[in-house]
């Protein structure tokens, strides 16, 4: 799981840094988050997930005003960097024994390890919001541009 939420807070990162500032207050519509709410979205359900098993945000985290916090690239970048270690400390200092221990708030047979796999999920659904997101804009994810430069390199 941490390998997968840490490739994914990389491709939130590259693709926040390849965006045009101007673009952090594009959205498709005006009832759909920005590109800066969606990544500020992103860190705050980090916070907000992992405090579903009593992980404790840091001090003076507001979940509500958290995602219009910001639309400077830099404060986006970080805050996606620090929620992602905060994350990164919260799953390795869980226990195997923490992963099955019960959460009967979530479900009758739900656990942490549960909640872990929400963060997972969820990540990965803003991702993929994030990429048609930047594809609707012509921007090209770049791990995307690193793989067709890869392989036309390949094809010489």
């Amino acid at each position: 799981a941490l390998l997968d939420l840490q490739g994914v807070n990389k491709k939130c990162v590259d693709l926040a840094e390849a965006l045009p500032s101007d673009k952090l207050t594009w959205r498709p519509s005006s009832d759909t988050r920005s590109f800066a709410e969606v990544f500020l979205h992103v860190a705050g359900e980090r916070y907000g997930i992992l405090s579903l098993m009593g992980a404790n945000p840091p001090a003076g985290f507001k979940a509500r005003e958290f995602e219009k916090s910001t639309t400077e690239k830099d404060r986006i970048v970080e805050d996606l960097n620090q929620s992602w270690d905060f994350a990164n400390k919260t799953i390795n200092a869980m226990s195997n024994a923490d992963f099955a221990k019960p959460l009967p708030k979530l479900g009758p047979q739900a656990n942490e390890g549960d909640v872990v796999y929400i963060l997972v999920a969820d990540a990965h659904e803003h991702l993929g919001q994030l990429i048609a997101y930047a594809r609707q804009n012509g921007i090209v994810p770049p791990w995307t541009v690193q793989a067709q430069k890869k392989k036309a390199a390949a094809g010489k």
